[in-house]
């Protein structure tokens, strides 16, 4: 445990950042899964209505740093390409 004042204080920074970060990484982590489960479904129209709030919570985990910006790009990125094929699928 710490033992001087600035060390304690940071200790209870530490615990209030992580909580922080972690209902944030929850919070895209859930919202990717609605997509994700909609699509293997294959329900195209609960996908794509699922889909923006997806991208909001990885937008706002990517700016409060919980994630890397290239890494939300790359789940952003992901997830409208699993909708747009299921979709071409659905089309042919």
């Amino acid at each position: 445990m710490a033992h001087t004042e600035s060390a304690k204080k940071n200790w209870r920074k530490m615990i209030k950042r992580r909580e922080r970060n972690l209902a944030a990484s929850s919070r895209y982590k859930t919202e990717m899964k609605k997509v994700l489960s909609a699509v293997a479904a294959g329900d195209a129209a609960g996908a794509k209505k699922a889909l923006p709030a997806a991208m909001k919570a990885i937008d706002k985990a990517a700016k409060a740093r919980v994630i890397h910006t290239n890494t939300a790009a790359n789940r952003k990125s992901r997830l409208s390409r699993s909708i747009n094929r299921m979709t071409a699928a659905a089309a042919k």
